[in-house]
């Protein structure tokens, strides 16, 4: 019993500093998603999990970036024209 403590003791203090590398360190790097919506390309760019701005790509005229006008969820504006908020109505939920 009295070699036992000791050896729980070491082993305890070899795998606590490995817990802390366990966890997910925030990545410099942003998350970009691609898809097709019809004729047009969605470019989806996200930082640690937070949807920061959309790059839409029609398949006639210029490109165009959606970024958030605030702090909340769904208010995006166009960072060509800022004073045009683009509505995010939810009409129906299953």
């Amino acid at each position: 019993m009295r070699v036992l403590n000791p050896l729980m003791l070491a082993g305890l203090l070899v795998v606590c500093p490995l817990a802390a590398f366990a966890e997910d360190a925030p990545s410099a790097d942003p998350d970009v998603t691609i898809r097709q919506d019809g004729d047009k390309t969605i470019t989806e760019y996200r930082q640690n999990g937070f949807l920061y701005a959309i790059k839409i790509t029609p398949a006639k005229g210029k490109p165009y970036f959606l970024v958030r006008a605030d702090g909340s969820e769904g208010n995006f504006v166009r960072s060509d024209q800022p004073d045009m908020l683009i509505p995010a109505w939810e009409i129906f939920k299953w």
